[in-house]
């Protein structure tokens, strides 16, 4: 009310204007808004409350900035090929994270990473998904760098192409491609650190062409992983640290442990995921020892690569 009080004789928008700027919220037009497709790539094995809250995080955090709309959710569960311990067939995995977001009218399934016979490194996943957003945009609506030329004037302005085009003479129905984000725990972050999991060139390109959302906890230290890392504070303008301050934690691997104990796990994941691994009986101590022993794809794969560059 003393908001409405100091600026009685103000419009409107002078009070909408004014309340925000109280509560610290940016007042950026919402159609110059950069939109946003927030991509999670992993086991989902399974699914849980608390992957879906991680959308929901980062879409509240991404909105309050007033720079950034994400329009879509995409999870991307891997494919059997990652071999990792304890990891059941896709299949199922697709079908309940299918599942766990029938009710979401923004988060989706594909199944395209899981789809294939080898393991997919993640910013392959990016670029596949980057591609197809980019193929999906009309064609007519993409980001132009050529403006719209009066009938008449074209041989001047072909004469004089030399001239930097000013964003107010682009057609006003011009539009981007969004923008493909990484989203993940501070886990994943810190997993780049690990020998042989990431290739450098990869950690890079997902920085600087892409950008990470990663959900944090208070007094995490993921701050302090990009400080010591020089590669992650070149591009820390792009990774986006969101702190978790209603505390969740669930896993997927404290999900299979009270299900090879008999416990409920009633309200940790969404009903039907429930009802979908009780049908099956997906989770057993046969399950979680699947793939013991075994490395998992990327060590496999770039621990041989360094083998081979120190042999030539």
């Amino acid at each position: 009310m003393a908001v409405h009080c100091d600026v009685v004789c103000g419009c409107d928008s002078d009070v909408l204007h004014l309340d925000l700027w109280r509560q610290g919220k940016p007042m950026e037009n919402p159609e110059k808004r950069t939109e946003v497709v927030l991509l999670a790539c992993g086991s989902f094995n399974p699914v849980t409350n608390m992957h879906l809250r991680l959308f929901e995080l980062a879409k509240d955090y991404l909105h309050e900035t007033g720079k950034y709309k994400v329009i879509k959710g995409i999870i991307s569960p891997v494919g059997d090929a990652y071999q990792k311990k304890s990891l059941i067939s896709a299949s199922h995995r697709v079908t309940m994270a299918k599942l766990a977001t029938e009710s979401s009218d923004w988060v989706e399934v594909d199944d395209w990473e899981s789809n294939q016979n080898e393991w997919v490194e993640t910013l392959k996943v990016l670029r596949y998904h980057h591609q197809k957003l980019a193929s999906s945009t009309p064609a007519n609506s993409l980001q132009s760098t050529v403006p719209l030329v009066k009938p008449g004037r074209k041989r001047k302005r072909e004469a004089n192409s030399h001239i930097p085009i000013k964003k107010n003479q682009l057609s006003p129905e011009t539009k981007s491609v969004p923008q493909l984000k990484l989203l993940c725990g501070s886990d994943i972050l810190e997993s780049f650190g690990i020998p042989n999991l990431w290739k450098l060139e990869d950690i890079t390109e997902i920085l600087a062409n892409h950008g990470l959302v990663c959900i944090t906890r208070a007094g995490n230290s993921a701050q302090k992983f990009i400080y010591e890392s020089d590669m992650l504070w070149q591009h820390k303008n792009n990774i986006h640290l969101v702190e978790e301050w209603i505390t969740n934690d669930i896993s997927s691997t404290k999900i299979r442990r009270a299900l090879r104990r008999g416990q409920s796990i009633r309200y940790l994941v969404p009903d039907a995921v429930r009802a979908y691994i009780e049908k099956h009986n997906l989770y057993s101590l046969e399950s979680e020892d699947r793939n013991a022993g075994v490395k998992l794809a990327p060590l496999q794969k770039y621990a041989r690569g360094c083998k081979q560059e120190q042999t030539q």
